[in-house]
């Protein structure tokens, strides 16, 4: 396919990122390396959503400490950027949800995207400032002028690039793990998995263990519309993750090279994971389960 034809895409992925880890981010990049590859896309923009507080799951912890984190692991890539929005909201918003503000934000003009996300940025980032007090700042250091600088410097990069089609696109990062919780009774609704997988689509990152071809052909939803679900198979293994993570902090074991640097310092200063951390949200049942089962007994 032509360059002229290529489609501008957006990579969205939500979670608890707590903590954040490397393997988090080998995922934007797998995908991005995927999907550059079809010769169909162009990737532009990978987005991170740390979930609210209002989650409830078993040892997660503040918002604010989770998405400070995630903003100092990519503090230095060029394209993966840190949403706040989702993570300010007092009540647990579904990913369906958090998809379609995004889609919503991509039809703004074309031409006008860098300058959209940028803004969209900044608002977040204000409203985050009557968070409670003592947490960190929101914000990467540099933002702000970053943002300007990428303004400043879009229509004199502009004419230089190959030409896209339509409004950018905005697809679903996720593992493996993601897209099995699906079968999991009232964890998701059927028609947002509908919506996920026919109006926007994933891309599903493999691990070893993981059947996610065998999953998809077990499920009518997703058998429809696999074409839409993109499988990228990660050839080198990288078990990493946060329940590890965690585990390896509350027995007192190093977690250097698991995370970034600066994400190992900040939960090393603010002692982040012990064992009274891992038994908040204990014995509560997750919101979209209270929700989902609630509206099905209604």
């Amino acid at each position: 396919m032509e360059n002229s034809e290529k489609t501008e895409l957006v990579l969205l992925a939500c979670g608890s990122f707590n903590p954040i880890t490397n393997m988090h981010l080998r995922l934007f990049e797998l995908a991005k390396d995927y999907m550059n590859g079809t010769g169909k896309y162009k990737v532009i923009k990978g987005i991170i959503s740390p979930v609210g507080d209002a989650y409830k799951k078993k040892g997660l912890i503040s918002a604010h400490h989770r998405v400070f984190m995630a903003q100092l692991a990519t503090k230095n890539s060029e394209w993966v950027e840190v949403d706040t929005w989702e993570s300010l909201q007092k009540e647990w918003v579904e990913t369906a949800k958090v998809l379609r503000i995004w889609i919503t934000s991509a039809t703004c003009c074309k031409d006008l995207w860098e300058m959209c996300l940028g803004h969209h940025q900044e608002k977040l980032e204000a409203s985050s400032c009557g968070n409670e007090q003592g947490s960190p700042v929101l914000e990467r250091p540099g933002r702000k002028r970053k943002w300007a600088e990428q303004r400043q410097d879009f229509s004199q990069k502009k004419s230089l690039e190959p030409k896209t089609k339509g409004v950018p696109k905005v697809k679903l990062l996720c593992g493996a793990d993601l897209l099995e919780s699906f079968g999991v009774p009232n964890l998701w609704k059927s028609e947002d998995i509908t919506q996920i997988v026919r109006d926007y689509g994933l891309i599903c990152i493999t691990r070893a263990g993981n059947d996610a071809q065998k999953f998809i052909y077990e499920s009518d939803v997703l058998w429809k519309y696999q074409n839409n679900i993109h499988l990228v198979n990660e050839w080198i293994t990288n078990d990493i993750s946060s329940t590890k993570i965690r585990q390896a902090l509350r027995r007192g074991q190093s977690i250097r090279y698991l995370v970034p640097d600066l994400v190992q310092e900040y939960i090393e200063k603010h002692d982040l994971y012990t064992s009274e951390s891992e038994e908040r949200n204990v014995g509560v049942i997750l919101a979209p389960l209270q929700r989902n089962m609630a509206e099905a007994n209604s």
